[in-house]
Order: structure tokens, then sequence, then C-alpha cells
């Protein structure tokens, strides 16, 4: 879901979240390739290419860079970053990806499905390389990992959480994009308050629509909806909605009321700090576990290739349970690992549309 404005803190303009679009700030954190040591071996290189909001967004790219800043640690490899810039063409996609694979880099990594068409374009010039895009699965080349996530079964376990949690009987789901990838959190969430509590109101809300993407990346339109929702009744909001969803958290907390994160633990999120007691808990997709298996399997000599799926029985997606007053609620966290072993054990068939 996601990202434009970096951000220290939320209160700079409420900011913090992400998944999956089109634009943000023309900041290079690094332009690092593959180069040659003292003894004449090239050294490994692998590089990331920012979604919407890029890094900082608290969430979606940060869970990719800390993958990155794994394998830079632990597999000893250079990394190189590359972030979109505001209002770019698919050309500038493909000119990026272009560049960080003629570096030598191997993996390269797109955050985010909108760089789909542009990865298809550029690993067939590049066949030797290894590219890995986040959340899509239409890419068919060989050289191509399509790392994917169960982001219903996680939505469906927060689902659970919000109808347990709510006084009022209604809740809110936020949508940065109207797009099926988000349809998959809402299709998710809705099925898991339904299931819980049949009388309880779901008031589903979409900021943006495609070709407009700005509803992974403006904290201000999120809040907005929020507050609406909030007026409405709700009493536990949850944004899917990338750097927007910050806004919705602010709103929530400000309220007095529940905010539930994706992405990322956004419990633990620096810049949200001032809001933690008010985030009940967050869908989390372990894209940094994604990034990092893909870019080892290359330094293995056994890239990855095709689907490559992360979901409730692998821990790919989890809810997370940072803040101390979700785990003190035992009647809450029971029902939570109830449908979660029901999903495993495949009782429980979790839509992916609404």
């Amino acid at each position: 879901m996601r990202r434009i404005t970096r951000i220290a803190t939320v209160g700079l303009a409420s900011a913090a979240l992400a998944l999956s679009a089109t634009a943000c700030g023309g900041k290079k954190s690094s332009d690092a390739g593959s180069s040659t040591s003292s003894s004449g071996t090239k050294e490994a290189s692998a590089a990331i290419a920012y979604d919407i909001g890029g890094r900082g967004d608290q969430s979606f790219n940060d869970a990719a860079y800390a993958g990155l800043e794994k394998a830079k640690t632990e597999l000893k490899i250079k990394t190189a970053e590359a972030e979109p810039t505001e209002g770019e063409s698919e050309a500038d996609k493909v000119q990026r990806l272009t560049e960080l694979a003629r570096k030598g880099n191997n993996p390269v990594i797109g955050v985010g499905f909108s760089y789909a068409p542009a990865i298809k374009k550029v690993a067939a010039k590049f066949p030797d390389t290894t590219f890995g895009i986040i959340d899509d699965t239409s890419q068919t080349d060989k050289n191509i990992a399509n790392l994917v996530f169960n982001e219903e079964q996680g939505s469906y376990l927060a689902g659970v959480a919000a109808a347990k949690t709510s006084k009022t009987g209604t809740v809110g789901f936020i949508g940065g994009v109207e797009v099926p990838l988000i349809k998959k959190f809402q299709a998710g969430f809705e099925q898991g308050v339904k299931d819980t509590n049949p009388n309880a109101k779901v008031l589903s809300t979409y900021l943006t629509q495609p070709p407009d993407f700005s509803g992974f990346a403006k904290p201000d339109l999120g809040k907005a909806a929020a507050k609406g929702q909030l007026d409405a009744g709700a009493d536990v909001v949850y944004a899917a909605a990338g750097l927007a969803g910050s806004g919705a958290i602010e709103a929530a907390a400000t309220a007095g009321k529940w905010a539930i994160g994706v992405d990322s633990d956004q419990y633990n999120q620096p810049g949200l700090a001032k809001y933690k007691d008010h985030i009940l808990t967050s869908v989390t997709k372990d894209v940094s576990l994604s990034v990092f298996d893909l870019i080892k399997s290359v330094k293995d000599g056994k890239p990855e290739s095709g689907e490559v799926r992360y979901g409730l029985d692998k821990n790919g997606v989890a809810l997370a349970d940072s803040n101390p007053q979700y785990k003190a609620m035992a009647d809450v966290t029971a029902a939570v690992e109830k449908a979660k072993a029901d999903i495993i054990a495949k009782k429980i068939t979790v839509k992916t549309a609404p």
C-alpha cells in the first residue's frame, strides 16, 4: 500500500506506512554496485528500487530496506538503493532498474506491483541477473521471482481482533487505492469481523482510484477518512494505505480509539511513537524476509524464481503483539490464535475479494 514526504516523526505532517504504486522524492541512498576486490574477484551486490513514499515510510519500504541491511551484514555483500520520483513515468522505472542492473547488482528488487511492466522489460535485457518484485504474480520469466503474501489471512486476524475489541460494534477499513491487492486486505478484514460478530458494521473507504495513487502517499487523506469513520461510530480503524495510513493512526489516537497498523509492526516504529498506545496491533508481512531470502538464494547460486509465497503457515504474515494492552486481552488473543490455527488447518478459507 504506499507512500512522498520523508518523515522523522509523524507529527511533522502525520506520516508513515506503505504498499504499491508510483511516485516519490528523488533521493538516492546508495549507488553501490558490484566492484572488484584486491584479489580480483567480483564482490556481490544487491539492489532495491523503492515504492512510492520511499525509504522512511515506517512500513512497506522500510521493511524492504531492513531485509537489504540484514543481507549486507550477514552475507557480507554490497548494496544499492534507488528512490522513485514524484509523478514518474514507466520509462523512469525502466531507466532506474536498468541502471541498477548495468552496475552489476544481482538481484535487483522492485518494491511494489507498480514495477511489474518495467521489470518485465528490463529482465529480458539482463538474462543473467535475477529480478524480484514484491506484491505481483504476473511475471513468468525464468530470472524473475514474484515475492507475494497472503495479506487476506493476516487481515482476517485483524478483523477478529477488531470485532472482539470494539465496544460500539462499528469498525473501519481504509484502503489507500482501490486495486486488487488492497481489496485482499479489505476482504480478509471484513470476513474476520463478520465471522466474529455477525452484527458488527464495517465502514470501508478508499482514498483514491487508479491511476491516482496518491492515496498511498498523503497522510492528510488517511486522517480525514479515519475521522469520518470515527464520527460515524467506529472505534477501531484498520488502514492499508501506505504512508497515508499514518494519518489514520493519528486520527484514531487523537480520538482515544484503536488503530490497527499494517505491513510493519507500527507499534515499534519511532515515527509513530507519539501514538503507539493506541496502535492495538499491526498486520505484518515479512517483506524483509522475502528480500533477504532472495538475495541469499542468488549468493548461494540457487536463485529463486517464479512465485514465492509467504502466508500464516510460514509466518510470512502475522498479527503483531507488541502492545502490552493487546497481550493483556486474553479473550481477544485466544480468538485470534484459534482463527490462525483454523486458517492454517484449512478449516477457514479467507476470501481475496470483498
